[in-house]
């Protein structure tokens, strides 16, 4: 690497730390009742640092997707940084309100999270920022995108979140509202990692080059298709393949220890069959 070259990495990771900075800042103030330092030191709330991580995640694939790809000059770089940067921060935030709203919409997230010290719903939260922030890395990166297909893209990307939330409270024989407002932390697990799967797979369809409208969003909608189509596959198999002779269900909704392993496990199966779904689709 040239002397020139280091210079201008140094400048893009300053930008970076900036930007990460910002994207910390504004969750601080749209979410006055998350006193951080308090709740990690003084409460040592889990919940809050499983949401607080997803978001930190979300927030650096969300800088990733504005800082990668080709340069096109120190002056373009800097524009696109200082346009689309804020951008995917306030989008990265928004989807807050799709969770609480649309997602995980039986029970009061931040209650939960604060009063609580609801595990199940730190991590679940941190599942829609982890996928929001993959979505975004993809809407973000393309070369031939604009702002308004970043727009559209986060938009459709958190569609698909909500019936990810709804395909996968049909294919288990539980609620996942009442089990996570229950504090159980290993159905919160399972569902997160199905939240991430489908958000890897929507940033990937994000990430494709831009030609029209059209053909990009029939192109993403079979991503989706697909994805919702494997959810109860990837189930099914983790059953069948991973764990013989036990059922997943039954482990996750145990009254007295509820088996947070075998949610690992199904949470693995979800991400890792999403990279399977890219590579191979």
């Amino acid at each position: 690497m040239t002397l020139d070259g280091l210079i201008l990495a140094l400048l893009y990771l300053v930008c970076a730390y900036a930007l990460f900075w910002v994207g910390k800042r504004a969750f601080d103030l749209l979410h006055p009742a998350f006193r951080v330092t308090t709740e990690l030191v003084d409460n040592d709330n889990v919940a809050l640092a499983l949401a607080l991580v997803g978001y930190y995640l979300g927030l650096v694939l969300t800088i990733g997707g504005v800082l990668s790809g080709p340069s096109h000059g120190l002056i373009e770089d800097m524009v696109d940084i200082l346009l689309y940067g804020p951008l995917g921060i306030v989008l990265l935030n928004l989807s807050t309100l799709v969770s609480d709203k649309l997602i995980l919409f039986q029970f009061d997230n931040e209650r939960e999270i604060i009063h609580d010290h609801n595990a199940g719903t730190g991590i679940s939260e941190a599942g829609v920022y982890t996928a929001t922030g993959l979505i975004l890395f993809g809407a973000l990166s393309g070369e031939t995108g604009t702002i308004w297909t970043a727009l559209a893209f986060w938009g459709v990307g958190q569609l698909g979140l909500i019936l990810t939330g709804l395909m996968y409270e049909w294919i288990t024989p539980y609620s996942i509202h009442t089990e996570i407002e229950r504090d159980n932390v290993a159905v919160g697990v399972s569902f997160a990692g199905a939240l991430i799967a489908m958000g890897n797979i929507l940033g990937f369809a994000a990430s494709e080059e831009f030609f029209s409208w059209q053909r990009n969003f029939l192109a993403f909608g079979s991503y989706a298709l697909v994805g919702l189509v494997f959810l109860p596959v990837v189930r099914f198999a983790t059953d069948k393949l991973l764990l013989p002779g036990t059922s997943i269900s039954a482990k996750l909704v145990e009254q007295d220890q509820p088996h947070l392993g075998v949610a690992c496990l199904e949470m693995f199966s979800y991400v890792s069959a999403s990279f399977l779904i890219i590579w191979c689709v």
